[in-house]
């Protein structure tokens, strides 16, 4: 029998949301009359808006005829999704040759890290979304720096004390703590980048969330992004696209090795070598996402989570509690000093009959912190923030 891939043996025991729902199952079956509210596992709840899944259905019929029957599509996806994108989403910032349509953000953040290899050193936001580091070490990356984000440096890190790495993971608006970096900030990245010869991989999941005109959704805001910076981003919070799956990743023809390949090329072989393409009805309906009806459709969605997080974040504050986020970003981050991250969530648990996500999972610097999602139905929103009325008991 083959041996056992070692890297698998180096992760910490257990992915962070399995856990959560082992733990919910049996707080469940201990108390069966309990009804539990989740604000943990940050999946969208509202539905996808009907001309979208109108131009979704629509597509799926048409393959049940010879007329309108399709196959393998584009790797790269359909062309006119891909110049919507640049167009409705980057404002022409980036060309359509340098988007390629995928399944989701996720899975393309495990196809780039195959792209790079395991030799490479990578720099991490900590805390951070817990696929940029267990996806590393299952490729074999063993040189991993956390650069800790926390309220005492408005969780940007001190790049004067990152050392030099080969990549930068970077999110923003940012899962776990809902902050957003600022254009200064940015800049200071992309300089940074520049410097020291790194490329960022920069994850813009959740840059519909974003109200303030003066905060970046793209990292292609800050001149000499394209030549340092790779995009991932994707319709699941934009759309509520969690279950249809359907992302993008931009990589600009002028990101280059150091040898002078474009990195561009690289991309188009491993993708049409491991990857058909997204699928024929995903991409219909981000088509009808780009159009203006389904514009303006999925931005009343994403106001109405951003309403959610404001209604979560004055019932949290009102407990006396360190609260952060959840204004241009649909995560509240809060801080309980002195206290253990998975003790916090019992105590939640048993408190409110509240699920929520412990800091702890997203790395060291989580430790001690609690995440809120403001993804749920208002109804649920409003009995929880009843439920958050009561004292805590930790």
């Amino acid at each position: 029998m083959i041996k056992r891939n070692a890297n698998f043996a180096k992760l910490n025991n257990g992915y962070l949301f399995p856990e959560i729902h082992k733990r919910k199952l049996k707080f469940i079956s201990d108390h069966p009359q309990a009804e539990v509210i989740s604000l943990g596992i940050g999946d969208t709840t509202e539905p996808i808006p009907s001309s979208i899944a109108h131009a979704m259905s629509q597509e799926a019929m048409k393959l049940g005829t010879i007329q309108g029957y399709s196959g393998y599509g584009p790797e790269q996806g359909l062309n006119e999704l891909r110049e919507r994108i640049a167009s409705q989403l980057y404002f022409n910032r980036i060309s359509s040759s340098e988007v390629f349509v995928s399944d989701g953000a996720k899975c393309d953040i495990g196809r780039l890290q195959m792209l790079l290899g395991k030799h490479v050193s990578v720099a991490i936001q900590d805390p951070a979304y817990p696929v940029y580091v267990d996806g590393s070490i299952i490729q074999g990356v063993s040189n991993i720096v956390y650069m800790p984000c926390t309220p005492e440096n408005n969780f940007f890190p001190d790049l004067e004390r990152t050392p030099r790495t080969d990549i930068i993971y970077f999110c923003s608006p940012n899962n776990p703590t809902g902050a957003v970096a600022t254009k200064d900030q940015l800049t200071r990245l992309v300089d940074f980048a520049k410097s020291n010869q790194t490329i960022i991989l920069f994850d813009s999941a959740y840059a519909s969330f974003i109200q303030d005109p003066s905060l970046p959704k793209s990292i292609f805001e800050i001149p000499g992004a394209k030549e340092v910076a790779i995009e991932v981003s994707s319709f699941s919070k934009l759309a509520g696209f969690t279950g249809v799956r359907l992302g993008w990743t931009i990589i600009p023809q002028a990101l280059k090795y150091e040898d002078g390949t474009p990195v561009n090329a690289d991309w188009q072989r491993l993708t049409t070598t491991i990857f058909n393409g997204a699928s024929n009805i995903a991409q219909q309906g981000g088509m009808a996402v780009l159009e203006d009806r389904g514009l303006q459709e999925v931005k009343k969605t994403c106001q109405l989570y951003l309403e959610n997080a404001q209604l979560i974040k004055v019932a949290l504050e009102q407990q006396g509690w360190e609260v952060y986020g959840g204004t241009n970003a649909p995560y509240l981050w809060v801080r309980f000093k002195n206290r253990k991250s998975w003790e916090v969530f019992q105590a939640l648990l048993e408190n409110y009959h509240i699920i929520t996500t412990p800091g702890s999972g997203f790395g060291p610097s989580g430790e001690g912190f609690i995440r809120f999602t403001a993804f749920g139905t208002r109804n649920n929103i409003m009995l929880a923030i009843n439920r958050l009325k009561k004292p805590f008991v930790c």
